[in-house]
């Protein structure tokens, strides 16, 4: 069985926590600021998890074994 290659724009958006769990960060804070709230820009800038439904697609891109 061959290794499995690493998405390349995955391991770039994604990174691994101590528990296993997987960060990712919010979208919509690249342009068009603005209109937006202070408080909704700031709450974009923190980091969130990849949701469970998600997780398997992710670790497959990411070559994490389950």
């Amino acid at each position: 069985m061959p290794k499995v290659k690493t998405n390349s724009s995955a391991k770039k958006r994604f990174s691994l926590t101590g528990t296993g769990k997987i960060k990712r960060k919010h979208a919509y804070k690249s342009h068009i600021l603005t209109k937006m709230s202070t408080k909704r820009k700031r709450n974009l800038t923190q980091t969130g998890l990849v949701s469970d439904a998600d997780m398997g697609n992710v670790k497959r891109m990411l070559a994490i074994g389950k």
